[in-house]
């Protein structure tokens, strides 16, 4: 940055950031502001009048005219050559900025400063004040500034972009926001320590501070530097100029868990609610420094700075709701695409937002695969994400049913495309896949059945939803059914109408033997299951049982090869701790008390199928009455005279045939 020593640009005098100019025609003490209108302070009289808005500027031709060739143009080149009005309402700047350029061309000195030297340069480039006109005008020193003093400043760079939001699209012609932008993404990037300017934690100064100034209030060599110190201040810019920084930076080499850091950091200022406490939560005052930034920032924006709690009401105000719109997408459109570079409760929480507000479909699915990259970093509050396309179910269920598809097909891409190693480190890295895969999957299948048991309550959820959301993981994900059929209880305990033959097919995606043993006893007493689900959980349990005491049993005589046998019951139970006999007496209470349990439940299903088969011959026997008529009985009776008629004949052939195989006599020969 500039001391306060004179700097000279090919002969001008630009001393300690002050416009002046060598030459005027007329004499002026300076400038009078009476109500709405600006005079000069001069004796004779105005000859043009200026008006800008509600403003008006009661002014001399010739020191405008001799700088500006825009004003030079309108009125000589004009049919009225007595033209003493004209109306410059499209200026970019407005009065502000036509006052300090009206100042500059009668010779009055201008303090240049960042916040006014955008709109200045792009106000000199409207009314043409170029070098053509006069040496030294107005489009050069407001460029020189720019140049040397701004773009060498972090705040000053920060501080002309932020200016520049009201002055498009000059400012953008004008490649002020590029330049900003390069510059504070080159800044960024290097080091703090080595450059030693300010950085945030302190307020922004109207000025440009000076060398010696930011020597004093920049940390010393020994003092570390936070790598956010530049968060702060990238996140008061507008959304479309923090885009153009950040992807600066990411063109720099920036890494991209810094990228994702201030990504979320802006979000959270522009966004209040987000990141705190979820959706709605608390209003955007709650938090302290945020809402104070905000507040200073929604002079030059509106909208874009309140969440929107009403879910899908029709009267969300429309600027407010294309605001945030912007907003959403644009985040989304700059995260990097490595992993974990921000939270997934950040991603799930901006997914939320973006079906609420109709973001783009595209940037929506891209946003969800996103997450299912990182699903099994999700918290269960972060799911519960309301249905806002009028549906009847509380819940976007559909929404984590995609989720969950997105992750199992990154998780199969991981697993199936290893990276080319040697045989031995292959073998290591598919081990250690197979074992962050399945750890993974352990706790999305956790998570998932936390969340069946939330969305469970829902009497509008259908049971097709449910069911297919609880099957989407492959069996191997759960160790243990615990939370699935806590869920399913939960379900049908919320749907009491459901048929048997739907409570039946509900109970199917539950393994009855990866239950725990309080599961199984809450199941052997739970009313709502089907029967035949109490039957097999009461079997398995029975086969675990025995499964325990077999092995038991087989470890026991293992070890009893290896150790001197007891003599006695007595001398066992004494070298017995206390508290093991009472916890087997107790085990084997449980144990007599299940199968009790067991047998009655055996003898109640025998009895009822007894009694159902009685009640299906009974009902046989009603369905099918025998009807028979005379001509039938006449009948019967004929083929019955037919029978016996042919039993008798076939009788008498029998009879014959055997008359006929009589054995021969042999004759007595004397021969």
């Amino acid at each position: 940055m500039w001391d306060s020593e004179t700097e000279s640009f090919g002969g001008r005098d630009f001393s300690n950031g002050v416009l002046t100019t060598g030459k005027h025609g007329v004499k002026t003490d300076g400038f009078e502001l009476r109500g709405q209108s600006w005079y000069v302070a001069t004796d004779i009289p105005s000859d043009l009048l200026v008006l800008i808005g509600d403003v008006s500027f009661h002014l001399h031709k010739y020191p405008l005219l001799s700088r500006s060739g825009k004003l030079n143009r309108i009125i000589y080149g004009s049919r009225d050559t007595e033209l003493n009005k004209m109306v410059l309402d499209d200026i970019p700047g407005g009065p502000e900025a036509f006052e300090l350029v009206a100042k500059f061309c009668y010779g009055i000195a201008v303090d240049l400063t960042a916040p006014i030297i955008s709109g200045l340069r792009c106000a000199a480039e409207y009314l043409e004040m170029t070098e053509d006109l006069e040496e030294g005008n107005l489009i050069f020193k407001t460029e020189a500034f720019l140049s040397y003093v701004v773009l060498s400043s972090w705040r000053d760079s920060i501080l002309v972009l932020k200016s520049c939001e009201k002055l498009s699209p000059w400012a953008e012609n004008l490649q002020i926001v590029r330049r900003c932008s390069e510059s504070i993404a080159w800044k960024a990037c290097a080091n703090p320590k080595g450059i030693r300017w300010q950085y945030t934690g302190k307020p922004l100064r109207v000025s440009s501070p000076k060398w010696n100034e930011m020597k004093d209030s920049s940390p010393s060599r020994n003092q570390q530097v936070p790598p956010d110190w530049w968060f702060e201040d990238v996140s008061i810019l507008r959304i479309d100029h923090f885009v153009r920084v950040i992807t600066a930076i990411k063109v720099k080499g920036m890494r991209y868990e810094l990228i994702g850091a201030v990504i979320m950091h802006y979000a959270s200022k522009w966004l209040p609610g987000l990141i705190k406490e979820g959706l709605g939560s608390g209003e955007p005052g709650d938090d302290g420094s945020n809402s104070t930034n905000s507040n200073e920032s929604s002079s030059i924006w509106k909208g874009g700075l309140h969440m929107i709690v009403a879910g899908i009401k029709e009267d969300i105000p429309t600027v407010q709701a294309k605001d945030q719109r912007m907003i959403i997408e644009s985040l989304i459109s700059i995260i990097p695409p490595q992993r974990d570079c921000v939270s997934c409760s950040f991603l799930l929480r901006l997914l939320r937002l973006a079906n609420m507000l109709k973001v783009a479909p595209a940037l929506v699915t891209e946003l969800e695969k996103r997450v299912g990259m990182q699903f099994e970093q999700a918290q269960l509050a972060d799911l519960l994400i309301p249905c806002y396309n009028k549906s009847e179910s509380l819940y976007d269920v559909d929404l984590v049913q995609r989720l969950l598809e997105h992750f199992l097909v990154q998780e199969q891409s991981e697993s199936s495309s290893p990276a080319r190693q040697s045989f031995s480190d292959k073998n290591m890295y598919d081990s250690a896949q197979r074992g962050t895969n399945s750890n993974a999957k352990m706790r999305v299948a956790r998570l998932l059945d936390s969340y069946l048991t939330e969305v469970s309550r829902d009497r509008n959820l259908s049971l097709t939803k449910f069911q297919v959301l609880a099957e989407a993981l492959p069996e191997s994900a759960r160790t243990c059914d615990d939370g699935l059929y806590r869920a399913i209880d939960s379900y049908l305990k919320a749907h009491p109408t459901l048929t048997e033959h739907e409570r039946k097919r509900l109970c199917r995606v539950m393994d009855c033997q990866k239950l725990s043993i309080d599961a199984c006893m809450h199941a052997a007493q739970n009313e709502r299951l089907p029967l035949r689900v109490v039957v097999q959980v009461l079997f398995s349990e029975q086969v675990k049982i025995s499964n325990a005491i077999a092995n038991n049993s087989l470890k026991e005589a293992s070890e009893s090869q290896y150790q001197p046998l007891i003599s006695n019951r007595k001398t066992l139970l004494e070298g017995t701790p206390q508290s093991f006999q009472e916890g087997w007496a107790a085990a084997k209470k449980d144990i007599n008390a299940l199968k009790f349990e067991l047998e009655s439940v055996k003898t109640k299903y025998l009895e009822l199928q007894n009694e159902m088969e009685t009640l299906q011959r009974q009902f046989d026997k009603m369905a099918k009455p025998k009807q028979t008529s005379a001509w039938m009985a006449g009948w019967r009776k004929l083929s019955k005279i037919g029978k016996t008629t042919e039993n008798n004949d076939m009788a008498f052939q029998v009879a014959n045939a055997e008359t006929k195989k009589m054995p021969r006599r042999w004759r007595n020969s004397i021969s």
